[in-house]
Formats: structure tokens, C-alpha cells, sequence
């Protein structure tokens, strides 16, 4: 089973990038995020992919997220969700057989960075939730929090900018606790320092793997066990985020 994860910075912009990475990759599960487009603006190509149940959270240039599932490892026409908390279109959930899917578009925080931290704090009740319940999460996208030091070059390491605060980490690893999740990525590549899913749009960061590691899949213990790969995409597309794909032996 394939879980993929994309923060596309313009779904319009990266119209034939996304579909030829998904001809490409085939993910059972496909999860978007920085859409910014209302469904009304996506073209049908897009808006309906061929093979897929599709759904699309968006408004006009900003923020939204999508997801999408495969025909045929889910033959119904499955509900998408929203948690309570959900604001400016950051969250839906699915269910795939046993496992429910949240592709989460976490808020940057450079204009408001309480609605970031009540936002990761909404997350880790949700995740907390349904390891109480003995529900399998897997939660996908970019969480604008840099894990670890190791999760940013050392040229980019502020110790005060947003994305890299003491605070943001604590709320990320209280996610990860709470819930029993797994950081599938750095689980399956532990001592990979150079292992990052952002670059800056400048100076040629990307082209020289200066960057930070902001987009995750985030799996319950039991599921995550199971994962055999979880690389980061730097060379697909021209967002300034990289698609992760997590690939689970079930």
C-alpha cells in the first residue's frame, strides 16, 4: 500500500506535474496540500483523476488541502471528514479499510503562531483519540515544524525562526507520544542528515539539498512496522516542497 503526500504550492501551476508523478507512482492514497483553488476552478482532468475517489478542500488562492483514493482498493464512493477544528480548509480524513488518512496542511505561523500551536494541539487530541479507540491513523502532510535539528541544514538552523521553536518540536513530539505514531521517514532513515522535503525558492537550495524536513507520514505503531520505504522526492516537480511516499508491506 502506497500513502503519498504533496504540498503542490498551486495545484493549477503543477497540473501536469501531479499527474504525470501520479501515473508514475500510482499511490493507493493521495494527499495534497496548499491547493489553492475551490473546486469550481480545478480543470475536470483534475478535478475528477481517472481511477481515483477524489476529493478537494479549497478556496481561491489559499491554503486547501485534497485526497484521494484508489478505485481499487476502495471500490465505494468512501465519506471524507472534517475534524471540528478544521479552519481555512487544513484537514480532511478518509477511511481505507482499517486505516483512517488525514491530509493536514498545518498553519505556517509567521502571521498568527497561536492558531499554529492550537492547531498542533487539536491534532494531538485527534491522535491521542484513536489510539485510545485502537484505531489505525496515518497522518500525512506538511506540518511546518522542523522535528530535529538534524531536520534542517546547518546553513538554514535558526534557533529563533518559526518552524525550528522549542515549542513547536515539544507539540510535535507530544503528536507523535500521544497517539503512538511514528515518524515513518526518519524511522526508515535514521541517520540521514540530509533528508528534506523544503527548500527556499532562492540561491539554488534545492539544487544544493539546503533545506528543512517539514512534510511527514505519520503512521500508529502498528501500521508503521509494516512501512519499507518513506524517500522524499527532491527532484519531482517545481513546488518548493518534495512529494514523500511511504510505501506498507499489507
Amino acid at each position: 500500500m502506497k500513502i503519498a503526500t504533496w504540498n503542490v504550492n498551486g495545484i493549477r501551476a503543477r497540473q501536469s506535474q501531479l499527474q504525470e508523478w501520479i501515473a508514475q507512482e500510482r499511490p493507493d492514497a493521495i494527499c495534497l496540500q496548499e491547493i489553492k483553488a475551490s473546486p469550481s476552478q480545478l480543470p475536470p482532468e483534475l478535478c475528477d483523476l481517472e481511477g481515483y475517489w477524489c476529493y478537494w478542500h479549497g478556496e481561491r488562492a489559499y491554503s486547501g488541502v485534497g485526497l484521494h483514493l484508489k478505485k481499487s482498493v476502495a471500490p465505494q464512493l468512501p465519506q471524507f471528514a472534517h475534524p471540528p477544528f478544521d479552519f481555512e480548509n487544513r484537514i480532511v480524513t478518509v477511511q481505507l479499510g482499517p486505516v483512517t488518512v488525514a491530509s493536514v496542511y498545518v498553519p505556517n505561523g509567521g502571521k498568527d503562531f497561536q492558531a499554529k500551536i492550537t492547531f498542533l494541539e487539536e491534532i494531538e487530541r485527534l491522535a491521542a483519540a484513536y489510539r485510545q479507540e485502537g484505531r489505525l491513523l496515518v497522518i500525512c502532510g506538511d506540518l511546518n515544524v522542523a522535528r530535529t535539528e538534524m531536520d534542517v541544514h546547518p546553513k538554514e538552523r535558526k534557533p529563533n525562526a518559526i518552524g525550528q521553536l522549542p515549542e513547536e518540536r515539544a507539540l510535535l513530539e507530544r503528536i507523535l507520544a500521544s497517539g503512538g505514531l511514528v515518524d515513518v521517514g526518519r524511522a526508515l532513515d535514521p541517520d540521514n542528515d540530509m533528508l528534506f522535503t523544503w527548500w527556499a525558492p532562492w540561491r539554488n537550495l534545492r539544487q544544493r539539498n539546503i533545506g528543512w524536513r517539514l512534510d511527514y507520514v505519520l503512521a500508529s505503531e502498528d501500521l508503521a512496522r509494516r512501512a519499507s520505504s518513506c524517500p522524499s522526492f527532491r527532484e519531482i516537480g517545481t513546488s518548493d516542497h518534495a512529494p514523500v511516499v511511504a510505501t506498507f508491506d499489507v
